[in-house]
């Protein structure tokens, strides 16, 4: 029998995680209670340890400035790709006005 993969909200791991840092929870009697696998719950602490130092994860952020800044980034991300597009067609465009002029 296969087992189904859980998916957890951001606000359930940054909760999970705030039990242990914040609540003086081991991770143990977290993971006990909220019946998720201890490994999970290390990472999740991790991640918020890292979030809170500055760090911006390479997966989903669990607190809501770094992902705020995970979707400006991706907003740069998408906004440079589209600058480049239109710099390549107005070369493009330009090239092609000049050879109609010679």
């Amino acid at each position: 029998m296969t087992r189904k993969r859980r998916s957890f909200t951001a606000e359930f791991k940054l909760e999970a995680a705030c039990l242990v840092l914040d609540q003086g929870y081991s991770v143990s009697e977290a993971s006990r209670s909220l019946d998720v696998g201890e490994t999970v719950i290390r990472n999740w602490v991790r991640q918020l340890q890292a979030e809170r130092g500055g760090q911006t994860p390479s997966n989903k952020a669990l607190t809501p400035e770094q992902q705020k800044i995970q979707e400006l980034e991706a907003r740069i991300n998408r906004l440079e790709r589209e600058k480049a597009v239109l710099k390549k067609a107005t070369a493009l465009l330009m090239a092609d006005e000049f050879e109609r002029t010679l």
